[in-house]
């Protein structure tokens, strides 16, 4: 398909303070002379900014790497998750039309979009809160036919169902992802067979569902408000910019855990042991000053919703997986 950039084009582009920050710590992630290895996810935030990638963005990202202009234009025209024209600002619309959902009903789906949103695709709604558009095979074909919404999946969908959630979202709603039958992700539609212990222990969702109810926003784009930015690999991080909202008057009561410089003796406990803690959750943890099994143990409520605040992208999952309760067994040597 021949992608050519959008007719009409802002004056300017200029990163917000906040992902002007993020940008120059995705930048530092490369050596002296590689710094162009950063553009795929500068021109991500540069859209998630705007909505769409304009071409001062392109020009402007393609300056900030010393990239040739031609550069940074043949990456944002060769990948599809970048839109090279204005989306609804409220959500776009991918309906896969690829085989397995095509034959499960993709086309009854594009036709509710031609309906409720726009008879061609790449238009905007009226009131330009919705577009849409055909995309190649999305990977779910367990759970055709279904669509992307923003950065998450609705599955096994019908076009009652989808016209459902266009309504809710117009509503302001933020739909729950993932399958829309009942499903708890791509098992079979008669339920398990095999692996039937999984039922235990599970969480409500699957996990990317339950990423997208932790979060509490499905559709929101990021706008730099996610930080702290870690930069783990500069044995830093960055503070949170002040916010210009007041907390709700029913905020959980925070409090910063006392850190450390570096870890004792130059050996930090190994915060992977604890189940949920992986290699990047226990950076970032290191990033803020914790090493230790007993620093975690001694967490408060309040230092507990402060460590959970800052760990915006796993927001919830140190209360859900228990870690302070883990680090406090580790400690009985349980």
């Amino acid at each position: 398909m021949l992608r050519r950039l959008h007719a009409e084009q802002p004056a300017s582009f200029a990163f917000t303070p906040a992902n002007l920050a993020w940008a120059k710590g995705q930048i530092t992630k490369y050596p002296e002379g590689r710094q162009a290895s950063a553009i795929i996810p500068l021109l991500w935030r540069a859209q998630e900014q705007e909505g769409w990638l304009t071409r001062p963005a392109i020009e402007h990202i393609a300056d900030m790497l010393g990239l040739a202009y031609i550069r940074a234009l043949e990456v944002a025209t060769f990948y599809f998750m970048f839109h090279l024209q204005p989306v609804g600002s409220m959500a776009h619309i991918q309906i896969c039309g690829t085989t397995s959902c095509m034959i499960c009903g993709a086309e009854d789906l594009i036709r509710v979009c031609r309906e409720k949103i726009a008879p061609t695709p790449h238009t905007l709604s009226a009131d330009g809160r919705f577009s849409w558009e055909e995309v190649e095979c999305l990977g779910a074909c367990a759970n055709a036919p279904m669509a992307q919404i923003g950065k998450d999946y609705y599955e096994d969908l019908t076009a009652e169902k989808l016209s459902a959630l266009l309504d809710d979202m117009a509503a302001g709603k933020t739909p729950v992802a993932g399958p829309q039958n009942g499903r708890y992700a791509s098992e079979p539609l008669n339920g398990l067979t095999s692996l039937q212990d999984f039922e235990s222990g599970r969480t409500q969702y699957n996990a990317s569902v339950q990423r997208q109810v932790d979060v509490g926003d499905g559709l929101k784009r990021i706008d730099g408000t996610e930080v702290p930015l870690l930069t783990p690999w500069l044995g830093k991080a960055a503070g949170r910019p002040a916010s210009s909202q007041a907390a709700p008057a029913d905020a959980p009561a925070m409090r910063q855990p006392q850190a450390l410089a570096g870890p004792r003796a130059g050996q930090a406990d190994d915060l992977k042991v604890i189940e949920g803690i992986g290699p990047k959750i226990e950076a970032m943890l290191h990033s803020m000053g914790f090493y230790h099994f007993d620093q975690l143990a001694k967490w408060t409520e309040a230092e507990i919703a402060w460590v959970d605040s800052q760990l915006t992208a796993f927001k919830g999952r140190m209360i859900r997986e228990k870690w302070v309760e883990q680090a406090r067994d580790l400690l009985k040597g349980k």
